[in-house]
């Protein structure tokens, strides 16, 4: 379980990356809500814990529970629907002795382990009809207990990180292109049916949302758009450098003109009070760690290791990028978090963990499998 490892192999430069990261993120909650600073000062230091603990556990030793694993994932999952608690018309979260959270955050990692490893099982017969089968089938589970809550943003965040590790693992490009094929019109056809039917295909409030940014004019959805309106306003008055954090001008922090600025609209305390400079900069560090993430998965040791890797990679770059544009208009409006910076517990010490799975994949890389057992 224990490995001895080089410590010249440690990737302290991803290291770094989080910790800037992070202290930037203290930083703008505590700006955007000062009362949830000192939390998230203690999730930064629960998640290095626990990345640092995960860096040192070899990998494919936890990799054997990986049934285990699904199971623990899915029954998370269904206690959420069975005892969660709603909150604003969604069950979310799940109270167990007095600690709130979460298991949608944790449940990406965890399905990121189960299909690294079982795909790796099935490298030699991954293309046949068997294997994709089991694997849809095996994804249809945690997926449905996720939709019904209902949270459609982190179900199509599950699918896409899914699709990315099945190509990752060598999945024939015929299949890729048919099923793109398939999707496209599918896509076309949902969206037709969302904008110019009464059909309950989506929730009121996520239809509303998507009715809004294809119709920003439309005076019966303003209301939905409101809050990206303002979240542009403030990024763009911050200008280069920014106003500074915690100022009392009309901001994103004063009299609620952004709400959510502490999670979802995080981005607009950053253009607001670190102006372009800072926003760049956050955005060029969700860049690098997620490009260190990639580098470590092309010399990991295995199939599981680099899908591991590109797993996590792809979860930060996916929801720096759909965070970003909700934040600028660019997407509808979808609550998902920045990785590292947003408050959230949940969010932040799964991605932690998450990091500390490429770290002890790079510590076993293609040159130095590791150590002896200790």
């Amino acid at each position: 379980m224990l490995r001895l490892y080089r410590l010249k192999n440690y990737n302290f430069r991803l290291v770094f990356w989080l910790l800037i990261i992070s202290g930037m993120g203290v930083a703008l909650v505590g700006s955007a809500m000062e009362s949830l600073q000192t939390r998230q000062i203690f999730g930064v230091l629960l998640g290095v814990t626990a990345m640092i603990i995960i860096s040192l556990i070899d990998y494919s030793w936890i990799l054997n529970f990986y049934w285990f694993i699904y199971i623990f994932n899915s029954l998370l999952l269904l206690f959420v629907r069975l005892f969660g608690d709603t909150t604003g018309g969604a069950t979310r979260w799940l109270e167990i002795a007095g600690f709130r959270f979460q298991p949608t955050e944790p449940a990406k990692i965890m399905l990121i382990l189960f299909f690294a490893r079982l795909l790796m099982d099935h490298e030699n017969d991954l293309n046949t009809v068997r294997t994709i089968f089991l694997s849809v089938v095996l994804l249809a589970l945690p997926l449905a207990l996720v939709l019904i809550q209902p949270d459609l943003k982190n179900t199509i965040m599950i699918v896409a990180v899914f699709c990315l590790l099945m190509y990752v693992a060598g999945l024939s490009y015929k299949i890729i292109g048919g099923t793109i094929l398939v999707i496209i019109p599918l896509v076309i056809i949902y969206l037709v049916l969302v904008t110019q039917t009464d059909l309950p295909i989506i929730q009121d409030y996520q239809k509303k949302r998507v009715m809004a940014f294809f119709y920003p004019d439309d005076e019966q959805y303003q209301d939905s758009n409101t809050q990206q309106d303002n979240s542009i306003i403030a990024i763009g008055s911050g200008q280069l450098r920014g106003k500074g954090l915690k100022n009392n001008e009309v901001s994103a922090n004063n009299g609620n003109f952004v709400s959510q600025i502490q999670t979802d609209f995080i981005f607009a305390v950053a253009g607001e009070e670190l102006g372009f400079v800072g926003s760049a900069a956050l955005i060029i560090l969700e860049f690098l760690i997620s490009i260190e993430c990639i580098v470590t998965s092309r010399k990991a040791k295995d199939l599981s290791g680099t899908l591991i890797c590109c797993g996590v990679g792809s979860v930060i770059a996916l929801q720096s990028f759909i965070n970003i544009c909700v934040a600028t208009g660019l997407f509808p409006n979808t609550g998902t978090p920045l990785p590292f910076v947003s408050y959230g517990l949940t969010s932040l010490v799964s991605l932690y963990i998450g990091a500390g799975f490429v770290l002890n994949v790079g510590l076993q890389n293609r040159t130095y499998p590791g150590g002896e057992k200790t």
